[in-house]
């Protein structure tokens, strides 16, 4: 999975950035789930899916600030 910029996250509508939040929620919960099992072959990825995720929720953050004033 590519990782996405923030510059980019910013062209995306509220709507898409919440699904692709809950998206990566899913994903989280599997690659914690595969994890545990002992069958993830890169453990790195959960940090890549957690970055990913707090990057979305801060433009979504901003986007929500900037519609408030």
């Amino acid at each position: 999975m590519p990782q996405i910029k923030a510059s980019a996250m910013r062209g995306m509508s509220a709507d898409e950035i919440q699904t692709r939040v809950g998206e990566l929620r899913e994903e989280l919960f599997n690659l914690r789930f595969r994890n545990s099992m002992k069958q993830l072959d890169n453990p790195l990825k959960i940090r890549a899916s957690r970055r990913e995720m707090a990057r979305l929720l801060g433009v979504l953050n901003e986007k929500q600030q900037a519609d408030a004033k």
